[in-house]
């Protein structure tokens, strides 16, 4: 779409020119302060542009029905105009957007909870419209609520095209709601105070400067393109008080109050029973429930007074001393019951407008009789108070209330009495029902607000001191660049902090910095200071995790050291962040505030100790797990080895393992299977289920414990950032002292079984399945770096060629521009061996190229290969990650299986 193209290349201009950075460093163009004004303006310039777009449509549809009712029967042309624009309306809503049905209001108020409602430009454009053949329809429904939902749309697709938090784009969010209140009413100060009163009930969560900015000019933008006010201004209304508050009119105004509060509580939960009986007992579609509404209301409407063809001349009339009593009746009693099912029936559009005619009808009546056995105020002041106090009981938001009131009549006077209504209003509503209308409505989709936690998300309620490592390995930045390959060699880390003599952080290396290194031609005594990214990104301890994740997401990095002051106190990793996201769906907390226990044995099983070692098979997928099985048991027969077979079961951290109940169903069905294949094959076999914190560690325990020989498991493919091939398989290839073998699967081949055994309505059966394709595996490539004969790779050929009949073996060297001549003789020698050995057919060759891994994906392509065996040390492990990651490269350029060999550390 033009947009998408738009947005890519607005957030590549502002990385390259705003935002610039190298490696880790980031340094902003414009002052942080500076970009918050541009943003909020920016909020506000288009929401009041979306507010002065919907008036001017409400207004001109509006001015079409009044003229054709002028020219034409009310009572024909006004149904007419509320049947089609109601049914327009809801086909609209129903296949654009069904988010836009309603007020909008809720909507915005569950977003800023951090549940998952959309908002964005299409939400907005949709709103627009729509409420504007509503309220142009006749339907007695404002033009406020709407524009909140609107102005937030717009504030969060402004907020996907500049680089920004979470928690700071849900502040824009609610920018964009309070300049659009503060658009539509023409009033900044009450557009701040719905924000922090209703939608977030938490002025800790919302920064008031972009909000007030947002406000301001949103209001702006509206009074100087719409008009200076929307339904009420002070030259139209009669404000003349006659003094100052008289005692003998406050119980008038707590009798006004509690009125109010007992209206507005009915007129709310009239709103929701005739949503539950339009959608439960009516069950017509949307549009039909819609445009019924419309034609319901345009023919009470046509048989009332002339007045009420025009809202905006009812409200205005209202307000001032020409409505009698009968006048305020009608209206009252029209709005209250036309508005509840214009909203019940899901239409788009506000209640803040109906709610204000409600009210200035309500006290408009309580005014006259005031005025009939007291004469001391005029009717005027009490339908002003009577807006304030119905708004109050519908909204549960007096501050919001008052100032709305007092901004549309700027006579402070007013103050007082809007203070005391509003108060008596909100007491009496919340002893009858302790929710608002926009909660009653959430609660009606099923959307549950908890005040005390939605205020953020998830992750913005936990520290980065919770979860960061600590203590944190460094590296001297004195270190030559010889010491810290032999460091990166040692450690299963990606990436090290670096500090000075004094222990301060001063930069940090990863394995992209020692890359850089060899396109520098830098020598092994070079320092790391001549090579570490200087001053690096950091994170405070009282950061949250979803402004860590925000930065390690946006500037593509992996770790983050964690500050307290200038001192370095621990470091903080995007997997640490994926496994408290991923604990979070499943209910548990995992928050790493103490080391990880040791993992503890629940199930096993022991066969007799026959062998010259053991094998140990992790298991997790029961697809693969007989594929892998029967590799491990040709490997397990060839060297004598017993197999032992693992499954592990991880708790969360805050749960011992030792002390937590587990369900090991699964993992013994999985052993189970894991035995029957062992025992067909003669091969004595050992299992157990092991519950622990993490798989690796678990995996490395039982190494150690059981005197593990080799470790043969699968890999499926998935890399974590940062990562060689993820954080399982690179833990185990730096620090087991034994021997690993990886096997990634070729897909081609068990795909295609898969696919023919579904076109023939058969099960496809893992275990002869697979064992089928083990006897498809007739071409082998096996790339050689060092001496032939001791590779680790040739040493298991034996045993994995075994699996297949008549297999071809090509024994390759690929030469860079490293290494002068290649060693022909060595590999000559090395397949007659293998040839002598397996009575089979062994070719050697030798090619130059460029890239390793390029070569040898092209020469796997090139000769059909079914199985690609390649080998790899601690050290060359390191090496190939420098020299561009060639294992994987390999493996994820192969369609065909790829087997991964790392010799023993003690070897």
């Amino acid at each position: 779409m033009w947009y998408q193209h738009i947005r890519e290349e607005a957030q590549t201009y502002l990385k390259t020119f705003v935002y610039p950075y190298t490696g880790f460093v980031t340094k902003p163009l414009l002052r942080p302060k500076l970009l918050a004004v541009f943003e909020a303006s920016l909020i506000g310039i288009t929401s009041g542009l979306a507010a002065v777009t919907l008036k001017e449509g409400v207004g001109w549809l509006g001015s079409l029905r009044i003229a054709a009712s002028l020219k034409f029967p009310p009572w024909l042309l006004l149904p007419i105009f509320g049947l089609i624009g109601g049914f327009i309306t809801g086909v609209l809503v129903k296949l654009l957007a069904p988010e836009t049905g309603g007020s909008g209001v809720p909507q915005v108020k569950a977003a800023l909870a951090g549940m998952r409602v959309p908002l964005n430009y299409q939400i907005a454009i949709v709103k627009m419209f729509t409420t504007i053949l509503t309220v142009g329809s006749g339907l007695t429904l404002g033009r406020q609520g709407p524009t909140v939902q609107i102005g937030a749309s717009l504030a969060a697709w402004i907020s996907h095209w500049l680089p920004t938090s979470p928690s700071y784009r849900r502040q824009l969010i609610a920018c964009g709601a309070a300049a659009g209140l503060a658009a539509g009413f023409n009033a900044p100060i009450a557009g701040v105070l719905f924000v922090v009163e209703d939608l977030m009930h938490d002025i800790s969560g919302i920064t008031l400067g972009p909000a007030i900015i947002a406000s301001f000019v949103g209001a702006v933008t509206s009074q100087i393109l719409g008009g200076k006010s929307l339904y009420y201004s002070s030259d139209s209304l009669d404000t003349s008080i006659t003094g100052f508050l008289d005692l003998k009119e406050i119980p008038f105004y707590i009798v006004l109050g509690v009125l109010a509060g007992l209206l507005g509580t009915v007129f709310s939960r009239g709103i929701i029973a005739t949503s539950i009986f339009n959608q439960r007992k009516l069950k017509l579609t949307l549009p039909w429930r819609i445009a019924i509404t419309g034609l319901i209301s345009g023919l009470i409407i046509a048989f009332l007074p002339e007045s009420f063809h025009n809202y905006t001349g009812l409200r205005k009339l209202l307000g001032t001393s020409d409505a009698n009593l009968t006048l305020s009746c009608i209206a009252f009693l029209a709005h209250f019951i036309l508005t509840i099912f214009a909203a019940g029936s899901g239409a788009p559009g506000g209640l803040f407008a109906p709610s204000l005619i409600i009210g200035s009808a309500l006290g408009q009546i309580v005014g006259i009789l005031q005025n009939n056995v007291v004469g001391i105020e005029q009717p005027t002041i009490f339908a002003l108070a009577g807006m304030g106090a119905f708004f109050c009981a519908v909204s549960r938001a007096p501050i919001t209330a008052v100032v709305v009131i007092f901004e549309q009549t700027q006579d402070f006077r007013l103050v007082l009495p809007l203070m005391i209504v509003s108060i008596v209003a909100l007491l009496v509503a919340e002893k009858i029902d302790k929710k608002s209308l926009s909660d009653l409505v959430l609660d009606l989709k099923g959307l549950q607000l908890n005040k005390e936690i939605s205020a953020n998300d998830y992750l913005s309620n936990i520290r980065a001191d919770q979860v960061m490592h600590t203590p944190v390995e460094t590296l001297d930045s004195k270190l030559t660049l010889d010491e810290v390959k032999q460091k990166f060699s040692n450690s299963h880390h990606r990436g090290f902090p670096v500090v000075d003599s004094q222990g301060l952080l001063v930069g940090i290396v990863t394995q992209t910095d020692l890359a850089y290194t060899r396109k520098r031609h830098l020598r092994g005594d070079n320092l790391l200071k001549d090579f570490m990214t200087l001053h690096p990104m950091t994170v405070k301890t009282r950061d949250n995790l979803s402004e860590v994740l925000n930065l390690l997401h946006r500037y593509k990095i992996s770790r983050l050291p964690v500050m307290e002051g200038r001192h370095l106190v621990g470091i903080i990793t995007d997997t640490d962040i994926i496994k408290i996201e991923s604990e979070q769906l499943t209910g548990k907390t995992n928050l790493r505030t103490n080391p990880p226990e040791p993992s503890y044995v629940v199930y096993q099983t022991r066969a007799p100790q026959i062998g010259n070692g053991r094998l140990l098979v992790p298991l997790s997928n029961p697809r693969t797990a007989p594929a892998l099985l029967r590799l491990a048991a040709v490997i397990a027969r060839q060297r004598n080895y017993e197999l032992e077979c693992l499954q592990i079961v991880i708790v969360s951290r805050q749960n011992s393992p030792a002390e937590t109940v587990v369900d090991t169903t699964e993992s013994r069905r999985l052993l189970a299977m894991a035995e029957r294949i062992a025992t067909d094959l003669q091969i004595p076999i050992h299992t157990q289920v092991r519950v622990g914190h993490d798989i690796a560690d678990a995996i490395l325990e039982t190494v150690k414990e059981r005197h593990i020989s080799l470790i043969l498991m699968g890999w499926k493919g998935d890399i974590a950032p940062g990562r060689i091939f993820g954080s399982i398989v690179d833990t185990l290839m730096q620090k087991a002292i034994c021997e690993v073998v990886v096997v990634k699967w070729g897909a081609d081949k068990f795909r295609e079984k898969e696919k023919l055994a579904g076109v023939a309505n058969e099960k496809f059966n893992p275990d002869s399945d697979y064992m089928y394709s083990f006897l498809g595996w007739r071409q082998w490539l096996v790339p050689l770096r060092d001496i032939p004969t001791q590779a680790a790779a040739v040493k298991l050929l034996p045993a994995l060629v075994s699996l297949s009949v008549k297999p071809k073996i090509l024994l390759c060297q690929v030469c860079t521009q490293s290494v002068v001549a290649p060693n022909i003789q060595e590999m000559q020698q090395a397949a007659r061996m293998l040839k002598h050995r397996l009575h089979t057919e062994v070719m050697a060759t030798s090619i130059c190229s460029k890239s390793v891994s390029d070569a040898v994906v092209d020469l796997a392509d090139a000769h059909h290969s079914d199985v690609v065996v390649i080998g790899a040390s601690k050290e060359g492990f390191l090496r190939q990650a420098i020299n561009g990651n060639i294992p994987e490269a390999i493996a994820r350029g192969c369609n065909c299986t790829v087997i991964l060999v790392r010799a023993a550390n003690n070897q």
